[in-house]
């Protein structure tokens, strides 16, 4: 595949990393309007690194976009004359809607939008993709890439919002919670480099049984609180001063910052 990524900033070169790593590509391009910040990146086989992105359109079939918001308009506008049949673009622009798209580049493209998360790097992205009409013809090339890079699942377009929050944003919400329990270790007696790896591998634990077991966390809860014991006195106490809460009212208020981002 001849891959471009338009906007190769922290989420880019996240991509990019995972595409590398797995030799996902024919050719990869990386667009930055500072190029010589990512010039390094040249040192790997067939990738070119450029501050034109016309010349990235003009090289590639699969467009990947990871540019900010306000950018976006602008960087579509610059590129559409250059598409053809053989483009697919696919976006992880955070609020840009496919017909606000669509109105810019034309309903006859061939549009997905995914939500990938940074944990991509390292090939354990949680994706989420949907796609305009004619885009439904190449979504099985979007969740190719992305399940070289992780895990993908298509759903419409009006979750993508919750999506972003809950796996892009989410990213954030699990590394807070790693470090808290990371600073409740070192308060235990732990040094900091033992007490992060004891948290780091236990989250990575919990998930792993999680997804190869397919049951409810309270299942696996259930398993390790027994009565009077000191796994449901540390739940309880964590309750009582709102953890479940806690974390429920931030998703919501990152859902409800999006939808005011998306409206813009």
């Amino acid at each position: 595949m001849k891959i471009a990524i338009i906007g190769a900033g922290n989420l880019g070169l996240s991509i990019a990393k995972g595409l590398i790593v797995n030799n996902a590509f024919t050719t990869l391009y990386l667009t930055r309007r500072k190029a010589e910040d990512i010039a390094d990146y040249e040192e790997y086989s067939k990738v070119t690194v450029t501050s034109d992105n016309l010349k990235a359109v003009q090289n590639s079939d699969i467009l990947i976009f990871a540019v900010q918001p306000t950018q976006f308009e602008r960087i579509l506008d610059e590129i559409k004359d250059e598409l053809t049949e053989k483009h697919v673009l696919i976006s992880t622009v955070t609020g840009f809607k496919i017909p606000r798209m669509e109105a810019i580049v034309g309903e006859e493209q061939f549009i997905i939008r995914s939500m990938p998360n940074t944990a991509i790097a390292v090939g354990k992205s949680m994706t989420c993709l949907c796609s305009n009409e004619k885009g439904q013809k190449r979504i099985a090339i979007a969740e190719a890439i992305f399940n070289r890079l992780g895990t993908s699942i298509i759903i419409p377009e009006n979750k993508m919002q919750a999506a972003t929050v809950i796996c892009a944003s989410g990213i954030a919400f699990w590394m807070r919670l790693i470090r808290a329990t990371t600073q409740g270790a070192v308060q235990l007696g732990f040094d900091a480099k033992d007490a992060h790896e004891l948290s780091m591998q236990t989250c990575l634990g919990a998930a792993s049984l999680l997804i190869e077991s397919g049951k409810h966390p309270e299942e696996e809860i259930d398993k390790v609180t027994t009565p009077r014991g000191c796994t449901i006195e540390g739940l309880n106490e964590m309750e009582h001063n709102g953890l479940s809460s806690s974390l429920i009212k931030g998703i919501q208020a990152s859902f409800k910052k999006i939808n005011t981002i998306s409206e813009q």
